[in-house]
């Protein structure tokens, strides 16, 4: 018999990126009382990595849980940038109802359109909830329109359609449910998923059955599976076996060693989980994301979601430089190919394979901000490696045509620039779909591109729209190949010799170009140490010193004026490389390199081209 477990609400809090998701759940945790009156508490205290904390995005999602009057409402924060995409949609499996967040001034963006999509394909209740209210341009009136708008676009039911709207400042902690009244906490939120979003149902007498959604990894326990008990209940040294929707003979015997419950920001240990309650499971070594763990008696698996499909790929090779493993912690192709697998255990939006090159791995993602995040954290860690740029995952239909991965892009800049995005744009391959004003003299500006007209455009879209533009994109399927695309008009300014850097060298060469490096630094034949003006590569010797005669002193060289360089940041370094070159990531450096370093091969090399 089916019943309704009415003292349990499990909601995901979903948005385009910066629209307060994180915030909000901090809040949430606060006005429920998860903290002691006097506890120190960071701000977004769900984004746990470095890397979220420092960028102010959410990569992974993240369960939490908070009491409100007797009711658990369980809560998962997931993450708004179109390349974490994969996260998103298998956490919505867990979950009987979303919060849709959407700022009050930005309003309806791409993202906001891709999460409430997989949202409405669940047939999920939707709370939509107007945050940042405080600001002085919200404009939350047109905002309701916008999703209303949204809700009709993506076909939504009437059910769908009469959702509640809160409007909330996430950061001064207050709901309300009319603008016109004033009030000072979060109630209103609170009653709105008790009374909105609906009690998990389930059978409590029927076999176990719980799907995988996420899978989290811990080097003392190894991997932890997430997900909700759909029907019956689960307990500590249950036998239970591991099912497959999409793979049905794999069948494994397995006992459950350790079962966690969320609260706070805790994870508690219990000893029985009924059905509707989100879990953690660890001490089960073969666990995936899609697995269903049901009674032995009768297994029956749970569909899911299919991951999306990577559209991008880059390869990670060892590095082989002149000043390789002087740097680097792990720098072998066994350390690299461990991390890489590693990786996998908890990234599923991404593969890795090997290539007929032992010290070179194909890795693909989402795009480049997917892998960037990866190299980032790799780094971090000791690694040293390099990588080469970044390329589109091709297709071909039936036919044996070409396909090639497109993405929409959406474009919010002041109307005096609009002339130059479009006309960049449309170099690279980019169709504007539609134009049109914005509040506070923007105008918003609608394409389909190819996904890679987008690799390395970005830095020069804020340079051409002097940092006022932005700029988000979200993947659009696959569509025919669209010719090709000139990436780069400048050059490089290449290393002639091994050494280090000399104010005297550096300032010869800085007349041809902007320099990436500065005086003292090491450098070697082959590296790139520039962009030159012009479309060629040029070499240059940077690391010869002003000959010493009997007419001036060598302390003259001491006026020279050095341009300072343009240190590139990882995600600039990865826009600028072209294919014929290499990124190298060390710990300590960056460095930019031809994939040939010596000069007599690498004109051969582009004589064969």
């Amino acid at each position: 018999m089916k019943q309704t477990r009415n003292n349990v609400r499990n909601v995901a809090i979903i948005a385009h990126v910066d629209h307060g998701k994180t915030t909000l759940v901090d809040e949430l945790l606060k006005q429920s009382g998860v903290f002691r009156e006097n506890q120190e508490v960071a701000e977004r205290v769900m984004d746990s990595g470095d890397i979220e904390r420092e960028r102010g995005i959410t990569i992974l999602s993240k369960n939490t849980a908070v009491t409100y009057k007797g009711t658990k409402i369980n809560i998962i924060d997931t993450p708004g940038h179109a390349d974490f995409g994969g996260e998103v949609e298998r956490v919505l499996k867990m979950v009987n109802g979303v919060i849709l967040v959407v700022d009050a001034f930005e309003g309806v963006m791409p993202q906001t359109r891709f999460v409430l999509k997989k949202a409405l394909e669940l047939n999920h209740p939707v709370i939509v909830c107007i945050n940042k209210i405080d600001r002085p341009e919200a404009r939350p009136e047109e905002i309701i329109d916008e999703v209303l708008e949204l809700f009709i676009d993506l076909d939504a039911n009437e059910k769908q359609l009469d959702c509640p709207f809160v409007f909330a400042s996430a950061k001064e902690g207050i709901a309300t449910l009319d603008l016109h009244n004033e009030n000072d906490n979060m109630i209103p939120l609170f009653e709105t998923i008790i009374n909105y979003i609906p009690a998990p149902v389930g059978d409590p007498d029927a076999g176990t059955q719980m799907l995988i959604s996420t899978i989290d990894y811990n080097e003392y326990v190894g991997r932890i599976g997430v997900g909700k008990v759909d029907n019956g209940s689960i307990s500590v040294n249950q036998e239970v076996i591991i099912v497959n929707h999409y793979d049905p003979d794999q069948q494994q015997r397995v006992k459950v060693s350790k079962l966690y419950e969320f609260n706070g920001l805790q994870k508690t240990e219990v000893k029985k989980a009924d059905f509707g309650s989100i879990v953690a499971i660890s001490g089960i070594a073969d666990l995936h994301i899609g697995d269903t763990l049901c009674s032995p008696d009768k297994p029956k698996p749970i569909p899911f979601q299919k991951i999306s499909e990577p559209t991008i790929a880059m390869q990670f090779i060892v590095n082989d430089s002149p000043l390789a493993g002087q740097e680097g912690k792990y720098v072998t192709s066994r350390h690299l190919r461990d991390r890489l697998f590693r990786e996998l255990n908890t990234d599923v939006s991404l593969r890795v394979e090997e290539t007929d090159a032992t010290e070179s791995f194909k890795v693909s993602g989402r795009g480049e901000l997917h892998l960037s995040v990866l190299i980032e954290n790799m780094r971090r860690e000791g690694y040293e490696f390099a990588v080469s740029k970044a390329e589109v995952l091709y297709h071909t239909d039936e036919n044996g045509k070409k396909l090639e991965p497109m993405e929409l892009v959406y474009v919010d800049v002041p109307e005096e620039f609009s002339g130059t995005v479009i006309e960049k744009l449309s170099l690279r391959k980019g169709e504007l779909l539609n134009m049109k004003p914005i509040n506070g003299g923007y105008t918003r500006l609608e394409f389909s591109i190819p996904a890679r007209g987008l690799i390395g455009y970005r830095g020069e879209f804020m340079t051409d729209t002097k940092g006022n533009g932005i700029m988000n994109s979200v993947f659009n399927g696959y569509g025919p190949y669209k010719g090709d695309i000139q990436y780069r008009k400048q050059g490089s300014l290449i290393a002639f010799e091994a050494g280090e850097a000399i104010t005297y060298g550096l300032f010869n060469a800085q007349e041809r170009g902007t320099l990436f490096i500065g005086p003292g630094e090491k450098v070697y034949a082959g590296m790139v140490i520039g962009q030159n003006g012009r479309g060629e590569d040029i070499e240059l010797n940077v690391c010869k010193t002003k000959h010493l005669t009997n007419t001036r002193s060598s302390s003259a060289d001491e006026a020279l004026r050095l341009t300072p360089p343009k240190v590139l940041s990882l995600e600039q370094a990865l826009e600028f490389i072209d294919t014929d070159e290499l990124l190298e990531i060390t710990p300590k450096n960056l460095r930019i390199r031809k994939k040939i370093l010596d000069p007599t091969m690498r004109k051969r090399a582009s004589m064969k081209k």
